[in-house]
């Protein structure tokens, strides 16, 4: 009878405690269950910051575990150590977020094979999605259901909420990930993402989803890259035995291998099939024997040998039939060497290699610009060779291919981006802060430390931990930060200059858009239209053709004592600056009275069809070269009329202005003197101390050019049956 009490207030004490003794517990598991190298930690406290969302909250917790540090404590250093800048009140939770995801990824890039590691992918995807939601004002509210009411429970009391459930919370497959979380998120892990490509990255992965980033394409990326590093790796054994690779060099692909997709070598009308190999100095071709591949070709892409490397036509016997091969040309061979690659659709595979094969070339060509050290020059080769990898793993896995300002790779896509050569620049001055000895021995020196001029080679870094040796004598620190280029709550200038870079690409593509659109094949149809821009001209030089041949005396008389009446009193200084002004006052008037009105298509009447034996005529390669050279002057010619209609409005002001200062120059600066500065400019172009700001001033106006649109073209077809009357 008296147990009976007892057992009473024992079910009434365990039903009131069962959530303390479920955190009891949860937190004893805690503390048994890692061990160096786990995710979890003694000695946390699992109490959430206010500041920040529940997602937020499960992330910080993950990494505290991961550093071996309380979130408090991370807190603590990032209020103490970081500038007042990013401790803003509406930027606060974000930034402190992104301090901790970067030291919790600098620890886990160091350890061997995490991007095999699911929990790596999945906490890296949830560091995103906390980004976007990192403060309680911005998370969405959560649905109510009994799980998450005893969650809430086991928090209120001190549980591990944090630690037993944090990544059941965050796993949301509905959620989605945008641009500028990736973009800050993704680039601290350099195997991942660099800051350069990022958000072309993202658009590759997010090609068909709507410009959001879903967790299955993103873990099925990482899964591939993690698969081609490690192919990457075992490649110098048996398959590379046959090239004799120098110190330091990584194969970074190969092809031929497969004989339904051969690889042609063409000397002169010769052809042969082998298989081709790119390293990060070179590129080797083995030619196929008899059941073995012969000794392999080294063609450099290190040295200044002057090479060109450019898609170029190939066919049986040296005809020029097939757009499918890769030229390389340098001072080192005697004649041009052509790579085919066969296949019956597109030439995909020939453009994925003729991008990867200048990427190397542009890559050994900065190096020698800006006449790096060694283990500057390692890094770059290390930025170069993961992005080829990371280029590797996207074309394999989504089957994408990247136009010219959407490829994967840094370097060929500075070349292409509007100011890149000024990303370049800044890559450059970064480098030059490249420190390999000062590195932080543990968490706490990480937390302490003040921040120094220093960076770390984050990209060689990478490469090591992931089994790859550039160098064998290079001495590198193990637990060197590896953050990128990427700081909390901060936009370094590497980011920025590429941020601005990326701006200009709207405006870029637009107007190659519609350059690509106002194209049209066939040299006939070229002729006509450029025949209908030059009616104005064609027209005026028929009536001085008129004149000049008397036809008219009367006229030409006139026409004659105009003229010398005019050079004998100098008038004809003035007849440049009156067409210059005129124009200019054209632009400005359509400028601000046509500012909503469409400009209308240049009507030009389509020539008649042509049977199929004139259109194989067509294709010989005279009248190619010709094609194109007047469809280039189509291109310039839309363009002078788009720029003249104002269908840009700020290049229409900007050419007005220019025309305006052009006719003050012609109007009081003496003619002969202009024909001075003009032969001066041209003569002292070349010279040492001109060449820099000559190349970057005529690299600026491609650059403004090619951001003018094309006047659109309709091609009217003439009615046959007026034509017959």
């Amino acid at each position: 009878m008296e147990e009976s009490p007892k057992m009473g207030m024992l079910e009434s004490f365990l039903k009131n405690h069962q959530n303390s003794l479920k955190s009891l517990f949860q937190r004893k598991r805690s503390l048994n269950s890692g061990e160096d190298g786990a995710y979890d930690s003694p000695g946390m406290s699992p109490r959430p910051i206010p500041q920040l969302s529940a997602l937020a909250n499960s992330v910080v917790a993950r990494c505290s575990k991961i550093l071996g540090v309380p979130p408090h404590e991370l807190q603590h250093h990032y209020d103490i150590e970081l500038p007042e800048s990013v401790k803003q009140l509406f930027t606060y939770a974000r930034n402190f977020l992104e301090f901790c995801s970067y030291q919790a990824l600098s620890s886990l890039t160091s350890r061997p094979n995490y991007l095999s590691d699911k929990d790596f992918r999945r906490l890296t995807y949830d560091m995103m999605l906390a980004w976007e939601a990192p403060s309680v004002e911005t998370q969405s509210p959560p649905k109510e259901t009994p799980s998450a009411r005893n969650q809430e429970e086991d928090d209120e009391d001190g549980g591990s909420f944090f630690y037993s459930s944090s990544t059941n919370m965050a796993v949301d497959d509905t959620r989605t990930v945008g641009k500028e979380a990736f973009a800050r998120i993704a680039p601290a892990c350099v195997a991942i993402a660099d800051i350069m490509t990022a958000h072309n990255l993202f658009d590759a992965l997010t090609n068909s989803s709507g410009n959001r980033l879903h967790f299955l394409i993103y873990d099925k990326y990482i899964h591939c890259l993690d698969k081609i590093i490690k192919a990457a790796k075992s490649a110098p054994g048996p398959f590379g035995s046959n090239l004799q690779l120098a110190e330091g060099e990584i194969i970074l692909d190969f092809d031929g291998t497969v004989p339904t997709q051969p690889i042609l070598q063409h000397l002169g009308i010769s052809a042969w099939p082998g298989r081709l190999t790119l390293t990060n100095y070179a590129l080797y071709f083995e030619s196929l024997g008899v059941g073995l591949y012969d000794k392999a070709v080294r063609y450099d892409l290190a040295k200044d040998l002057k090479q060109v490397i450019k898609p170029e036509l190939t066919g049986p016997l040296g005809a020029r039939l097939f757009d499918k091969a890769v030229m390389y040309k340098s001072t080192s061979i005697v004649e041009p060497v052509y790579f085919e690659f066969p296949e019956f659709k597109g030439n995909s595979r020939r453009d994925y290699w003729l991008d990867i094969c200048i990427e190397i070339l542009d890559t050994h060509k900065f190096m020698r610009k800006n006449k790096f050290k060694e283990t500057q020059q390692l890094e770059v080769l290390a930025r170069a060779t993961l992005s080829i990898f990371r280029c590797r793993a996207v074309r394999e896995a989504f089957q994408f291919f990247a136009s010219s300002y959407k490829t994967l790779l840094p370097f060929k896509l500075a070349e292409s981006l509007p100011r890149g050569d000024m990303i370049l620049e800044t890559l450059s001055s970064r480098l030059a802060l490249i420190n390999i000895t000062a590195s932080p021995r543990n968490v706490d020196e990480i937390m302490n430390a003040k921040q120094q001029p220093k960076l770390s080679p984050v990209a060689l870094l990478t490469l090591t931990q992931l089994g790859f040796t550039l160098q064998a004598d290079l001495k590198l620190d193990g637990e060197a930060m590896m953050m990128g280029d990427l700081s909390a709550g901060e936009i370094n200038s590497l980011e920025m200059a590429v941020k601005q870079s990326v701006l200009n690409i709207g405006k870029a593509e637009a107007a190659q858009a519609t350059v690509d659109k106002v194209k049209v094949e066939g040299i006939d149809t070229n002729v006509a239209v450029m025949k209908e821009l030059l009616f104005p001209v064609v027209a005026l030089v028929n009536r001085l053709q008129l004149l000049a041949s008397w036809e008219d005396p009367f006229k030409s008389v006139a026409f004659l004592l105009i003229c010398c009446y005019a050079i004998s009193r100098g008038w004809t200084k003035y007849m440049l600056p009156s067409v210059s002004v005129c124009s200019a006052v054209l632009m400005f008037f359509h400028r601000h009275f046509n500012k909503k009105k469409p400009l209308e298509a240049f009507r030009v009447k389509a020539p008649p069809n042509r049977n199929a034996v004139e259109q194989l005529l067509s294709l010989q390669e005279a009248i190619t070269q010709l094609e194109a050279l007047i469809q280039d002057g189509n291109i310039v010619l839309l363009k002078i009329r788009a720029l003249l209609f104002a269908v840009l409005p700020q290049a229409t002001e900007v050419v007005a202005i220019f025309l305006v200062i052009t006719a003050g120059m012609f109007a009081f600066v003496p003619f002969r003197h202009i024909i001075l500065l003009v032969f001066l400019e041209a003569f002292t172009r070349e010279m040492p101390w001109r060449k820099a700001s000559s190349d970057r001033f005529r690299r600026r106006l491609r650059e403004w050019w090619t951001r003018i649109p094309a006047a659109p073209v309709q091609l009217v077809k003439v009615d046959e049956t007026k034509k017959k009357k």
